[in-house]
């Protein structure tokens, strides 16, 4: 199956969702809690393959429901438990109750969100809706555009949230599909390289019978509102960790991550803001304007929560317009999900950009290049006039 050797590394073929459990794997995780729906349902097949084969020696439950999936999670991960779950759409939907707890517990649970569109009508596709629904829960969240990126971010997501300074799940989403379920060579770690990267896991005041605690107790106004903001510190401060864990995951592997890709911004008028697998048809469209001598860049992120503020401002400041694409719609909402971020972002900055929010790929929709560079071209005729003639896009709808 290898047809590359690197040092410590070989390169295979796999699925997206192949390439999650393959690493989840080589985490040595401890606990597995799971309930099958499309399209993530080949992770947990996987994980269940390995245990049973004896490769993976973690306790593997099966469940009723989501809810008891992550329910099962957030017991474990209590009890100093390396533990793992996915899901997708509907299924994050069921969760979304334990979604909170579990970060506001403090678990260090790692979940695969595979990107899925929530009904009605039903969809078995991509969208970004379960994504968007989780970003305010308290959880760490990353986006991969590529079956690499879903086998490297799944190994940093656990580094990341074990982390003492951390202690807060994440979440690792691949676009259902279009990631899941499509063969990529990808290039991985020795076992032990893994292993060196990531040590056992060591509990922080784990549920003990002899040593008796209070886990998620009721608490009222006058302690309920202390929790909150010590929660919101432990995110701000996963940052700097997470840095730290990009870097040296690239020491190990070669392969160097950063909360956002950059391309063409360094005097771009127009430019797109993008999160997951889309993000490589722009840079191609990009590219390719680019030899036309066009000035138009792209700026994708790799790191959703906590938002990479700075580098987002940094990165956009000096560009005239910038198309904000989501995969996913905030209905009654000025724009959509990530528009209102990167608009928060820039609003206090006295140089700032048009923005424009393009709503693409519902439903799995494809995103050609067509439907680029139509959105570039837009936000050039909005730098150069200085005026954004309609805020909201619709690209590719019939």
């Amino acid at each position: 199956m290898a047809v590359t050797q690197l040092k410590g590394q070989r390169r295979i073929g796999m699925s997206g969702d192949e390439a999650v459990a393959y690493a989840v794997k080589q985490a040595d995780v401890d606990v597995i809690a799971a309930y099958p729906i499309t399209p993530q349902t080949i992770i947990v097949e996987r994980l269940a393959e390995y245990v049973n084969n004896g490769e993976l020696s973690a306790a593997y439950i099966p469940v009723e429901s989501e809810h008891s999936a992550l329910s099962a999670c957030v017991g474990a991960a209590m009890t100093g438990a390396r533990v793992f779950t996915a899901t997708a759409s509907q299924g994050l939907a069921l969760m979304y109750e334990i979604l909170w707890i579990a970060s506001s517990l403090r678990t260090t649970i790692v979940m695969a969100l595979v990107n899925r569109a929530l009904s009605a009508p039903i969809n078995i596709h991509c969208s970004h809706d379960d994504a968007y629904a989780a970003r305010d829960t308290g959880w760490i969240q990353f986006f991969a555009e590529n079956v690499q990126e879903a086998y490297d971010l799944t190994l940093q997501a656990f580094r990341v949230s074990e982390d003492k300074g951390v202690l807060l799940p994440s979440i690792i989403n691949l676009d259902g599909f279009i990631l899941s379920h499509s063969l990529e060579g990808l290039y991985v770690l020795d076992d032990s390289i893994v292993k060196e990267f990531l040590p056992p896991k060591e509990p922080v005041n784990p549920i003990d019978p002899e040593n008796p605690m209070t886990y998620g107790p009721l608490a009222l106004y006058d302690y309920y509102f202390e929790f909150k903001r010590a929660q919101a510190e432990a995110m701000k401060g996963s940052y700097p960790v997470i840095l730290k864990t990009f870097e040296e995951y690239g020491e190990v592997s070669g392969r160097r991550y950063t909360p956002v890709k950059k391309l063409g911004l360094e005097d771009a008028e127009a430019a797109i803001v993008i999160l997951g697998s889309a993000a490589g048809t722009v840079r191609y469209v990009v590219r390719r304007m680019r030899e036309r001598g066009e000035k138009v860049g792209v700026l994708s992120l790799t790191l959703y929560r906590p938002f990479p503020v700075r580098e987002v401002v940094e990165s956009l400041k000096d560009v005239g317009a910038v198309v904000v694409m989501d995969r996913s719609y905030s209905f009654g909402s000025p724009g959509a999900q990530l528009f209102m971020d990167v608009a928060s972002a820039l609003y206090n900055e006295k140089k700032r950009p048009l923005l424009i929010n393009a709503i693409y790929g519902l439903g799995g929709r494809d995103l050609g290049p067509k439907d680029v560079e139509e959105a570039l071209r837009i936000g050039l005729e909005a730098a150069r006039t200085g005026e954004v003639k309609e805020r909201e896009l619709w690209v590719g709808v019939r």
